[in-house]
């Protein structure tokens, strides 16, 4: 069973398909790992394993991951389950979604089996999962470490082995980041590439996406295939592809012009070895047969980005705010600064002070930063490349709590005083829309997995697939495990 759980997602399904293993046999090779390990790491927070052997009972959509088991991130409602968004006031109220998300729909559909939801940042504002509400996931890498966030659950699930495949939801970088920090496949899709209906039409003014998180390249292609498409009543859309991306997985990418933003003595403050990471991928892209040069979006010369910097904060806190309402609604009573974390209560006193002529000045400069960024694509440019991460996933200053798990971060400078700290390199294409994917191309001398984001066109997520897998054939990482685990 521990090799069965050290495929991945596809070759599950496969297996299963055969009737080599049963999917009762592989669900229960999933919770026993989760019970036997989950303590250690806290990333799922909501276990529903009974049901989800009454649904193997039920008989499971004969779809193309029948009988694979998966984790929801606790941002995106199921019905009848726990929705809490990592924070107390859901909690306290015990509170449970009324509905299914579209995106809940194509996962059932598809046949995955729902083992539960993982553990995420409040609100999901921090790239750090670390919430009042359920404590810290530590990394499988090195328990001593974040695993990011806000989909750091996600992220530490996949890592330890408890399923090849875990949601996730991206607005700065949350897919990303997280990935990164646990060895693993992360992409961010193209603005409009999946719903998030039918409660929302954007979040996090059009910067938020949802996908999964994964151990292999061909695994996150093939879910993007299933999830893909517009709902009725979507405010965006992506042109769909002209073949599957799974198979555009395959495929050589061809001889492509690839651009290099390096970590420069100017920046300061960063981890050396990220910046290592993407001079040593640059020469394997040269190696093997691409164009690549020094060269970026001049938007990401000034790492503090302004003004494009209080444009992303303005919507993020008027963000917070009415969520705060919304949120007010579910629990039947008004959200106040006792409720939430502080972070999170200065940020909807923030949203207070600002005017809806500042929130449309705020998406104005959205969209000129998103024209720079598409811009540079427009000199000749196939891919940009940069680091995910621009340190290392931070320490815990002390161990696991045995009262509430909840564990202090000893944070470094540049997270507070730096442009947006870990998530620097990865919300820009959330503000342009753009898709950009991290995998797990780089290992410090200690075992620490850096990731390495490669980002392209609105649309181009086939380029981004074929490089991966290429890539991912050239220096694979699939024998590659946390000593947690291993």
């Amino acid at each position: 069973m521990d090799e069965l759980l050290k495929m991945d997602a596809t070759e599950q399904a496969a297996i299963i398909k055969t009737g080599a293993v049963s999917e009762l046999e592989v669900l229960e090779a999933a919770i026993a790992r989760i019970e036997k390990v989950d303590q250690e790491i806290n990333a799922v927070i909501h276990c529903r394993f009974q049901r989800a052997r009454e649904d193997l009972e039920s008989g499971l959509p004969n779809g193309p991951f029948k009988g694979v088991p998966f984790l929801l991130k606790d941002s995106i409602p199921y019905k009848g389950e726990p929705y809490h968004l990592g924070m107390r006031a859901l909690k306290q109220s015990g509170y449970r979604a009324d509905h299914d998300s579209y995106l809940v729909k194509r996962y059932k559909q598809a046949g995955f089996v729902l083992l539960g939801k993982t553990n995420l940042s409040e609100l999901e504002l921090s790239p750090i999962t670390d919430s009042a509400a359920y404590g810290a996931t530590t990394n499988p890498w090195d328990i001593g470490r974040t695993a990011g966030g806000s989909s750091g659950g996600a992220a530490a699930a996949v890592a330890a082995g408890f399923v090849s495949v875990a949601h996730g939801s991206d607005a700065g970088g949350s897919i990303r980041i997280p990935a990164s920090a646990c060895g693993l496949v992360g992409l961010l899709p193209s603005r409009g590439r999946i719903s998030l209906g039918p409660q929302f039409g954007d979040r996090f003014g059009r910067r938020s996406q949802d996908h999964v998180i994964t151990r292999s390249v061909r695994d996150s292609a093939r879910v993007l295939d299933i999830c893909a498409g517009p709902e009725p009543g979507d405010p965006f859309q992506a042109p769909m592809p002209q073949r599957p991306w799974f198979e555009e997985g395959r495929r050589n990418p061809g001889p492509l012009r690839i651009g290099l933003r390096l970590l420069r003595q100017a920046d300061g403050g960063w981890d050396l070895p990220c910046g290592r990471a993407v001079e040593n991928i640059g020469k394997l892209l040269i190696d093997l047969g691409h164009e690549v040069e020094e060269s970026n979006p001049k938007c990401f010369d000034d790492l503090s980005f302004d003004p494009i910097r209080q444009a992303f904060l303005a919507i993020k806190n008027t963000h917070v705010a009415c969520e705060i309402d919304r949120i007010s609604q579910l629990v039947g009573r008004k959200i106040g600064p006792e409720d939430v974390e502080k972070d999170t209560w200065n940020a909807v006193e923030a949203a207070r002070e600002v005017t809806g002529v500042e929130i449309t000045n705020a998406l104005y400069q959205q969209d000129q930063f998103a024209r720079q960024m598409a811009g540079w694509w427009e000199t000749g440019f196939d891919l940009l490349v940069t680091p995910t991460l621009p340190v290392l996933p931070f320490k815990f200053l002390d161990k696991k709590s045995k009262k509430d798990k909840l564990r202090r971060l000893e944070l470094d400078p540049i997270y507070r005083e730096g442009a947006l700290g870990l998530a620097t390199f990865t919300w820009p294409f959330n503000v342009s829309g753009q898709p950009a994917i991290t995998l797990p191309l780089y290992w410090t001398e200690q075992g620490l997995p850096i990731g390495v984001q490669f980002g392209a066109r609105f649309g181009r997520e086939d380029i981004l697939f074929k490089l991966a897998g290429q890539l991912e054939a050239a220096r694979p990482w699939a024998s590659r495990w946390p000593p947690l685990v291993s």
